[in-house]
């Protein structure tokens, strides 16, 4: 979990070129102020030059007296300021003391078997049971923020540990919810999911207090605020053995999330064929694509996060480079989304004593600041994120589109003992990695979201869906009706499953209330109207087809070439409604003038480079390269030049704004942050025709400017000075 600095613990050829698709010139009209209206970081501190983040909103962390005065700083900026705190857990010992209400509520600490107190940081800071008490104690901090004009709240990490389940408070609950004496989670599976419900109930019923005292609040005052959640993908939370409310919040008044994604989550090991290893770009592209799945279904905005480094202190900036260059590739390929927390913690990353490790392993305790080359690039990259919106996408290169994982919110409910799902999460992953690492892009598609509104069913996005129940559970019949209704329309179901999972026995819908299926998926068949041991072979269902493996994902993932058994059934299913099935080395996807790509490590075949004219933004000097190549684990982040009009900034390692144009004109202003590079430069790539006559900086001619290939590449004085920089043809 992304933690503050004062928190942290020691520890065909691709041919892409196209004239008749030049976008508009963006110089040709003035913009605002503060142009970054989709980007937003996090901070628990005051601004300074050494943190003047390219983005339009800070969200300040925490609600402490301190709040007022650190909104009142980013906001004399010219930032948005709205305001983030932590659900689980934060800095609030007032409370656990009994200062907020005159009871101590340290009885509230989340407890595993033994009595071992499950602390964050320590005893003050420890991971909540969340009672009615302590929704009541975060409304006073939201007040806070309210009344220092935070213009949003944003509740991060509702989070209660699968192995957590003995303190008095959550015995306490349990009797309340379910009118029986607590059961010890780990006595059986159906103790264990049981838990693990109430676990989730219980912090969404926290939310849905904070949520409907914004509403009221806002109501009195006139105002709207709205309220959004900061959550890891459903699928970390599973293999980091954690239960959240995840979707359901949507349900009880959230207006949109933050995925929080990156370096730390995405290196979690996976297995695929039996090899046990980090793909760091893979799982960000499928924790994203859970989040993307989300934003889709259901309207609500989802930022994505990029963390430059990650928690963990002991990596090396080489290390955190190659990592983040694989997380934000990830998210850039998620076309529905197009808002970024384009860092957390600027004082870790850019602060004067962020030290890190200058090479991976090798004994070396050589440490440094943020190295000026990788700095560079965050500052280009962090502009280039800030054109997205309304950028028109195109898949270049892909396999087949259309094909979906179902994962269940339940997912989260299987993950401690007795007898806790594969730890690797193979249940998802088994049927997944197969596709995605062949390249075809495939999406898990959350159930919980995908109700059909207003006589519009997501699942209609999809051609080809893939279901297990090893490791989650429906939660709810309705579900399995939506699913047969798909497949009857043109669907084509793929269910893998040996229904060897012992939750199969927890107490559910599908064995309470007159029901009495010894697993669900023998009701999910029923309504299909299909035999229930078919074979692996399409059987027809209306207009669509239901195939059955009778095996365990997981074990499919664990034994080599069990990938070519998820992928074999994939293509037979997309084939028995008419989808033509391809494979690609390679993923590429255009964003306007952007050309966002990954090779594929593991593809049949090695990806043809791409030709054409563009800046690569994954180096700090902005080179102009054409022939760029595309090898297994390369990940590119391109400009497009024949797609870029002239007279326009193609890259900045600033802040650009107030931008205008003519024929013979290019005026802007660029600030930025207060980096290493002692000349405190920063270098911008214009589009020209022809060399300019005259390049001006606050009045003052610019000597450090070359010319080449088409492209203008001036270096000017940069800090959080706004300067006018004036080009003249």
């Amino acid at each position: 979990m992304s933690m503050p600095p004062s928190f942290r613990l020691a520890l065909a050829p691709l041919a892409l070129t196209c004239s008749a698709c030049v976008l508009p010139a963006r110089a040709y009209a003035e913009t605002p102020a503060r142009p970054s209206a989709n980007l937003t970081f996090q901070t628990d501190g005051w601004w300074s030059p050494r943190v003047n983040v390219d983005a339009g909103t800070v969200m300040v962390y925490g609600i402490d007296e301190t709040l007022p005065e650190r909104i009142r700083s980013w906001r004399d900026h010219g930032y948005r300021v709205t305001v983030m705190t932590g659900v689980s857990w934060g800095t609030y010992a007032d409370y656990l003391r009994g200062d907020f209400d005159g009871r101590e509520h340290w009885d509230e600490t989340q407890e595993a078997k033994g009595g071992k107190l499950l602390l964050h940081t320590g005893r003050e800071v420890p991971y909540i049971v969340p009672t009615e008490a302590y929704g009541r104690y975060l409304n006073r901090g939201v007040q806070r923020a309210l009344e220092a004009g935070a213009e949003a709240i944003y509740l991060e990490e509702p989070e209660f540990w699968a192995k957590a389940g003995w303190s008095s408070a959550f015995k306490a609950a349990w009797q309340a919810h379910y009118g029986t004496p607590w059961e010890a989670p780990d006595t059986s599976p159906d103790a264990q999911y049981r838990a693990s419900r109430l676990k989730y109930l219980l912090y969404r019923r926290a939310l849905e207090q904070v949520f409907e005292y914004v509403r009221e609040w806002g109501k009195a005052h006139g105002r709207t605020i709205p309220c959004y959640v900061a959550t890891h993908s459903v699928l970390n939370y599973a293999q980091w053995k954690i239960v959240s409310p995840e979707s359901s919040l949507l349900d009880v008044g959230a207006d949109g999330y933050i995925a929080q994604v990156w370096t730390g989550t995405a290196r979690t090991p996976t297995v695929l064929d039996g090899v046990k290893a980090q793909r760091t770009f893979e799982s960000a592209f499928l924790e994203y694509g859970a989040l993307q799945n989300i934003a889709r279904s259901s309207g609500k905005t989802i930022w994505y996060l990029n963390d430059p480094i990650e928690d963990n202190p002991d990596h090396s900036w080489t290390d955190y480079r190659r990592n983040w260059e694989s997380t934000l590739t990830a998210s850039l390929m998620q076309p529905d989304v197009s808002s970024y927390e384009v860092l957390p913690w600027p004082d870790r990353i850019f602060g004067a004593k962020s030290l890190y490790p200058v090479s991976e392993g090798g004994g070396s305790t050589e440490k440094s600041l943020i190295p000026s080359d990788y700095f560079a690039e965050l500052q280009t990259v962090f502009h280039a994120l800030s054109e997205i919106p309304g950028a028109p996408t195109h898949w270049q290169a892909s396999g087949t589109r259309g094909i979906g994982v179902l994962v269940s919110d339940t997912i989260m409910f299987q993950r401690a003992d007795p007898q806790p799902s594969d730890a690797a999460l193979g249940n998802f992953y088994g049927l997944a990695l197969p596709l995605l690492t062949r390249g075809v892009p495939v999406e898990p598609v959350q159930i919980e979201t995908s109700r059909v509104k207003d006589g519009a069913d997501p699942l209609d996005a999809y051609k080809v869906l893939v279901l297990t129940y090893e490791g989650q559970k429906p939660p709810s019949p309705a579900f399995h009706a939506q699913l047969a209704d798909w497949v009857r329309r043109g669907g084509a179901l793929v269910v893998v499953d040996d229904d060897a999972d012992p939750y199969h026995r927890a107490t559910d819908w599908w064995n309470t209330g007159g029901n009495h299926y010894a697993t669900a998926r023998l009701h999910l068949f029923e309504a299909l109207g299909v035999p229930d041991k078919t074979t692996s072979a399409p059987v027809r269902v209306g207009k669509g087809s239901v195939q059955f493996l009778a095996r365990s994902p997981s074990m499919l993932g664990q034994v080599r070439d069990g990938s070519s058994a998820v992928r074999a059934l994939a293509r037979t299913a997309a084939q028995s409604v008419g989808v033509s099935w391809r494979e690609s080395p390679a993923l590429v996807l255009r964003r306007g003038s952007l050309v966002i790509a990954a090779g594929l490590e593991g593809a049949a075949a090695t990806a043809k480079p791409l030709q054409g004219r563009f800046i690569d933004l994954f180096d700090a000097r902005q080179p102009v390269v054409r022939n760029v190549p595309l090898t297994g684990g390369s990940r590119r982040l391109l400009v497009d030049l024949d797609r870029v009009a002239p007279h326009t900034v193609a890259a900045a390692g600033a802040r650009i704004t107030d931008v205008a144009a003519d024929a013979k004109t290019l005026t802007f202003r660029q600030s930025g942050m207060r980096g290493n590079d002692p000349q405190g430069t920063a270098l911008i790539s214009i589009i020209a025709k022809t060399a300019p006559r005259q390049v001006l900086c606050d009045g003052a001619p610019v000597t450090a400017t070359t010319f080449h290939d088409g492209v203008l590449q001036i270096r000017v004085l940069s800090d959080e000075t706004p300067r006018k920089v004036e080009i003249r043809w």
